[in-house]
């Protein structure tokens, strides 16, 4: 399946007041020396000790502030789930234990059966073709070294096919008589991923191809495979595969930069995803060697698409400018297939389909309208509701209206943004914040989102842009921020803040400014604060990049090549790495500043966090760090999302509101 799914569940909080609370900077010390850019190595819990985690651990919230967060965190969404071969019962992920487990529902409006607990997060991500099992992945601290493990639908113990210390091991199917199960790992080396075969009844392992490279399992049909090879972020090769010819066939990418995703469709036809023809992704069937257009030209990219194992419809997505809308064809014609009318609704997605073709699970949503799934029988043309979304105590109904504007780069080009506004800014000036979404080949969207919410219930206007280096906006605008080039849009962050004192100042009185994100969204943030100090106001950083050249030394081995095609080589484009590196322009920082890590973090590793902090305290500049010791690459468990949650609104109201 190759369809992006939605998120079922959802966070949120309620109106906050967070003056009370502990300060984050209370824990700040000078450090001895001057740290280099080099001062750390690796990356995880190894790489800092038990001691600085301890000292920066998130201070405790005030009860009243932390109830409330936690009554908004209560608001669920009804997501898709694993549907049996019968259509009689669906396995589905749920986090309302406060982490992510396992659950199964026997029929439409059924209480749901919780299968697993713990304190780590869990996920089925595949029934058996003939529902004797379940496959379940599970993930410990954040760390993304999941295991691979197999359950009864019924429940009871998880039966390891493998789960080892610093692998990654990851689904690749079960075979169609459910005797095997195929999986990826990348434990002969780290910078590279073997396939396995698992023998369910004896319990076997064996490896099927350890070819040297990025490898992932696309799509199986029979014993034939479509493998492709990852060479870059947005670069790969496509080859099929005879399982047993053990024939390796190239088929797309070779000798090239392009960007495919690929499927079998119906009668073995290979079906990709590809912006090589044009600027926008389109959706089309390799024909002889010819890439033969099955969907639309559009200025909007097929963002995702899907098949069912029957290969009997086709759906995709298509992004327009940040909201999603779902279309269906029949797989043999590849003609236009109606799709049941639906509320009125910002996006429109997949969250499923039955492996028979015969059942999709549909999901609506919208800024005041809370994520709800529906399964659409092809066969009886009826839809039916499995489980109801709830927000107790909360009006969804009342949350900010979403308006989708444009803000002028100082080149001309009009950059989209998101925008929610408190009711109360219609006459009133009101602090803005402004979240820098990840990536950076990512896109701020449409749709229910109760963290944007948050911002607008404590008095902020909140405005996601979509900058340059964005999806969804074409091939240009995508690859605008590739390597070294990045200097030439990296000014868009900027003019953000330009824009908005300029054009939304009240009585000639110009609005504070705050910005934030996660991720690439933590580098822009850190990159606002430093490269372009003055045009914040505060800052809240979220996993972020502060080094571009200590960063690609240290992330995990499988993310290095795929992030270089990104960033830039660190011997080539070592110039442009450390001016576009924010820790490079830390003494121009002024305005107060906050950093929050996952310690074991395998994508940006917790001494990114460090070393610009060390840097600011050393300039006396107002800084405080909350790391997570049992926390990855952001906050997945329920109380480090309060703790998170809860300090990144105080320090906002404190900076910018005065509280």
């Amino acid at each position: 399946m190759k369809l992006a799914l939605p998120f079922a569940i959802v966070v949120a909080v309620a109106p906050l007041a967070l003056a009370d609370q502990v300060d984050p900077f209370a824990n700040r010390v000078p450090p001895k020396k001057q740290p280099q850019p080099r001062d750390y190595h690796g990356l995880g819990a190894d790489s800092v000790t038990p001691e600085v985690v301890a000292k920066f651990a998130p201070p405790p919230l005030d009860p009243s502030v932390s109830r409330h967060i936690q009554s908004m965190l209560d608001i669920r969404g009804a997501g898709g789930g694993l549907l049996t071969s019968k259509g009689d019962r669906m396995i589905f992920n749920w986090r309302v234990t406060g982490q992510t487990a396992v659950w199964r529902q026997d029929g439409p409006m059924k209480f749901p059966v919780q299968l697993t607990g713990g304190e780590d997060n869990t996920s089925a991500i595949a029934v058996a073709p003939d529902d004797s099992f379940i496959v379940v992945s599970r993930d410990v601290g954040g760390q993304e070294n999941p295991g691979v493990y197999l359950q009864a639908l019924d429940g009871g113990p998880l039966r390891v096919v493998q789960h080892a210390a610093k692998v990654q091991t990851s689904l690749a199917y079960v075979s169609d008589d459910s005797k095997s199960v195929y999986f990826r790992a990348n434990d002969l080396d780290p910078a590279s991923y073997a396939l396995y075969r698992f023998d369910v009844k004896a319990g076997t392992k064996d490896r099927v191809f350890d070819q040297p490279g990025l490898w992932a399992l696309a799509a199986h049909s029979g014993n034939r495979w479509l493998l492709v090879k990852e060479l870059g972020s947005d670069h790969v090769e496509v080859y099929s595969y005879d399982l047993d010819k053990k024939a390796l066939v190239p088929l797309l990418g070779q000798n090239e930069k392009e960007e495919y995703d690929v499927d079998f469709g119906a009668n073995d036809a290979v079906l990709v995803r590809t912006n090589k023809l044009g600027d926008f992704q389109r959706l089309y069937r390799l024909d002889a060697g010819a890439l033969v257009a099955i969907t639309p030209e559009m200025k909007h990219d097929v963002t995702s698409y899907a098949i069912d194992h029957a290969r009997k419809h086709i759906y995709y997505s298509v992004g327009e400018n940040g909201y999603a809308h779902l279309h269906a064809l029949d797989a043999k014609t590849y003609k236009e297939l109606p799709l049941p009318k639906l509320a009125d609704a910002d996006n429109v997605q997949l969250a499923g389909l039955s492996r028979d073709g015969r059942y999709a699970q549909l999901q609506i949503d919208g800024a005041t309208l809370l994520p709800q799934t529906v399964v659409y029988d092809w066969q009886t043309k009826k839809l039916v509701t499995w489980r109801q979304p709830n927000a107790p105590d909360i009006d969804t109904s009342a949350f900010a209206k979403l308006t989708l504007e444009t803000y002028p780069a100082r080149d001309g080009t009009a950059i989209p943004m998101f925008v929610r506004r408190p009711q109360k800014c219609a006459v009133d000036p009101c602090p803005v914040i402004v979240e820098f979404h990840g990536g950076p080949e990512g896109q701020a969207t449409a749709g229910f989102n109760p963290r944007a919410q948050m911002f607008v219930d404590a008095g902020f206007v909140f405005v996601q842009p979509n900058v340059r280096g964005s999806v969804g906006y074409g091939k240009a605008w995508l690859h605008a921020d590739d390597g070294a080039k990045r200097l030439n849009v990296i000014t868009d962050i900027e003019d953000c803040a330009k824009y908005i004192r300029s054009a939304w100042a009240k009585d000639g009185k110009a609005p504070k400014l705050g910005v934030t994100g996660g991720s690439y969204g933590g580098y822009a943030t850190l990159m606002a604060m430093t490269y372009f100090a003055g045009a914040y106001d505060a800052g809240v950083e979220i996993v972020g990049i502060s080094n571009l050249v200590t960063f690609l030394e240290n992330t995990a081995p499988y993310r290095r090549i795929l992030r270089i095609s990104e960033y830039g080589d660190p011997v080539k484009d070592r110039d442009a790495l450390v001016q576009l590196s924010p820790v490079t322009h830390v003494d121009k920082v002024k305005a107060p500043l906050l950093l929050v890590q996952g310690v074991n973090d395998p994508r940006v590793p917790v001494g990114e966090a460090m070393q610009i902090y060390d840097r600011l305290v050393e300039r006396k500049v107002p800084v405080g760090m909350i790391l997570f010791a049992d926390e990855g690459h952001g906050a997945s468990k329920r109380g480090n999302i309060v703790a998170m949650i809860g300090h990144t609104i105080a320090f906002f109201q404190k900076h910018l509101l005065g509280k």
